[in-house]
């Protein structure tokens, strides 16, 4: 097989194709770091509204997806898994194999993908809702035909967002029931912890800035002390204390398991979502 084409570094362009939030807070993320100048990526939209937010910070708005992809070297598909399929059909025409492409769609595998597609140069990513405000946790996997710097040029790509990792697609449904949907788990637990304020007496403003702050605080411990979940929880519970009664009730109440079959449960459907 012959060796990919080596995209080249100082002067690609990044197209998606699906203007949605991710989408725009990919694209920011990149020209925020200073990745890409906005003059280099493209989308496509006809409503003002989604054309007006890629404006804002000088992206180019196509009026097709057609002239996305002539235009670009690296493509991101960031559209709904229902539409997927056919929105690659349409452009397959246009496809190139010196095109990277990417799609941070949501349960759609890559042996499908890349069958729709006629074109192997591929890779899978699953970032996940903090990519808005720079603090995505991305997942990547490549496709048969994507090269190591293929995956470095993503990896540096989704960094401008977040934190990367690298596994095989065969992990993406567990990764989809952890960080994919996980977010949604955090705001119910920072809307408890708010609510069980607002129960011992304080007013909702506090209890929810106090609880927000407390979860951010807590999730940079866990990934800047180099410690143990359990060793930082144990810190806070003194012998006899107001925080061992808590987590008591917490245990009492199956917290943890609670969670864990969240993440199960969740897995489950992504499973069944992208067989379906």
């Amino acid at each position: 097989m012959a060796t990919a084409a080596v995209i080249p570094a100082d002067t690609f362009k990044l197209g998606f194709i699906g203007a949605g939030k991710m989408a725009e807070s990919i694209a920011r993320g990149v020209v925020t770091s200073g990745i890409l100048p906005a003059s280099r990526i493209r989308t496509a939209h006809l409503g003002s509204q989604r054309r007006d937010a890629f404006h804002s910070f000088g992206v180019t708005v196509f009026d097709n997806n057609s002239q996305v992809v002539e235009d670009c070297d690296v493509v991101v598909l960031s559209v709904k898994p229902q539409v997927v399929k056919d929105v690659v059909l349409k452009l397959r025409p246009q496809l190139s194999q010196k095109q990277l492409l990417v799609s941070v769609v949501a349960g759609t595998k890559l042996k499908d993908l890349q069958e729709w597609a006629g074109h192997s140069r591929f890779a899978r990513v699953m970032p996940n809702t903090p990519a808005a405000v720079g603090m995505a946790a991305s997942v990547i996997t490549l496709g048969g035909a994507a090269t190591e710097e293929d995956g470095e040029l993503i990896a540096k790509l989704f960094g401008a967002i977040g934190k990367v990792w690298r596994a095989d697609e065969k992990l993406f449904d567990a990764i989809t029931g952890l960080s994919g949907s996980g977010p949604a788990y955090i705001f119910l637990a920072i809307e408890a912890l708010a609510d069980g304020g607002v129960a011992a007496g304080l007013p909702r403003d506090l209890a929810k800035g106090l609880a927000a702050q407390t979860v951010l605080g807590a999730a940079s411990m866990a990934v800047n002390s180099g410690k143990h979940p359990a060793q930082l929880k144990d810190d806070v519970a003194s012998p006899g204390g107001t925080t061992i009664a808590g987590i008591h009730e917490l245990e009492k109440g199956g917290f943890r398991g609670t969670i864990m079959n969240a993440v199960v449960a969740a897995a489950k459907r992504g499973r069944e979502l992208s067989q379906s």
